[in-house]
């Protein structure tokens, strides 16, 4: 079952959309409740959660744009680069395995998409991706750390793609940014052809809420604004992002339950004979086998949900499983051991 396009699982332990597992911080549920009746019947002002969000990332309040969560972001980004052109020619590069919405806001307004596989292990494919910019290129996806893989892209990469794409614009979509070492934003103000998008859904547990930003050059972000709905982030999820920024003690101790749920993932894959790939990310990709619809459904049997990557022509066997709260992780586990205990999980060295 799914709610437009979003795999709905039912009851259960949610570990497939890498939401956080453990909710939002205490301040946000205090700023929603204080939402007043005359607050909901006013349309929202957004000078007080601009300023929030661009002071929580160190940038002018003009180098920031709220969406309604990065996806909208995505969305509009393609729309702004190639929505006017009028050339079915334009090409996006966008690196694969990935996110699902560069692909289809890209298609939605007529890009020819360019798909770059991995390397070896999900290596990321910097010199696929320079061979594959061309005077036709409009924009560049570029994720890091990636999903559904965890992989990140090095600083000297991401510059080269930049600097190779100079005539394009170049998205570095940092959604998992907080749970692995270093932001582009430092970086951010030499290239007026990078937009940097960012998260309040997973870290900060707002997914519910739908909000995000993308952070650029004030002229970078003029076009992409002409193409944002007016009015398009509700009160509710501008007081939530306030409060959420807010609280400065809430990332770190959920960044340190994601670390330990990732070691916990690895050291149980170990265990039990099957594949995985270190992630900087909230999620651990593990390769199963040519049955793992199966493990996906005796998961869910066991009331843990997790995400089936295999039907993705570059992740073939996988699932993806979110690394949240440890206690989660440690049901996610024991959940994984039943089914390698049943033969349904393909180990290393042959069927089980």
């Amino acid at each position: 079952m799914t709610t437009q396009g979003i795999p709905s699982p039912g009851d259960g332990l949610r570990l497939h959309l890498n939401e956080n597992t453990g909710g939002c911080s205490d301040r946000v549920l205090a700023a929603v409740h204080a939402l007043t009746a005359t607050d909901l019947a006013t349309y929202p002002d957004y000078r007080r959660v601009v300023g929030a969000c661009a002071a929580h990332f160190g940038v002018d309040q003009d180098w920031v744009l709220l969406t309604n969560g990065l996806d909208e972001g995505i969305f509009v980004t393609s729309v702004a680069c190639f929505a006017r052109a009028h050339d079915a020619s334009l090409e996006a590069i966008v690196p694969v395995p990935a996110f699902d919405p560069y692909l289809t806001s890209a298609t939605a307004v007529g890009a020819r998409i360019v798909r770059v596989p991995p390397g070896p292990d999900f290596a990321f494919p910097l010199e696929g991706v320079l061979s594959t910019i061309t005077p036709k290129t409009r924009l560049v996806f570029l994720n890091t750390p990636n999903n559904p893989t965890g992989q990140t892209i090095s600083r000297e990469a991401l510059r080269q793609i930049i600097e190779a794409a100079s005539h394009a614009t170049v998205v570095i979509d940092e959604a998992y940014v907080e749970f692995a070492d270093g932001s582009f934003l430092d970086e951010l103000p030499r290239y007026r052809n990078v937009v940097v998008g960012r998260t309040f859904s997973k870290a900060y547990g707002l997914a519910g809420m739908r909000i995000g930003c993308l952070i650029a050059h004030p002229e970078t972000l003029e076009p992409i604004r002409t193409s944002t709905p007016v009015l398009n982030i509700n009160i509710v999820a501008a007081a939530a992002l306030q409060a959420a920024v807010s609280d400065a003690a809430f990332l770190p101790r959920y960044a340190a339950q994601v670390t330990a749920s990732r070691q916990r993932l690895y050291d149980a894959s170990r265990r039990f004979g099957i594949e995985c790939w270190p992630s900087a990310a909230n999620f651990v990709l593990v390769r199963v086998g040519e049955r793992a619809p199966e493990v996906v459904a005796a998961l869910a049997a066991q009331g843990v949900h997790v995400r089936d990557r295999s039907k993705d022509a570059y992740s073939p066997g996988c699932i993806r499983i979110t690394a949240g709260v440890v206690a989660h992780t440690d049901a996610a586990i024991s959940a994984l051991e039943a089914a390698v205990a049943s033969g349904v999980v393909t180990v290393r060295g042959g069927d089980k």
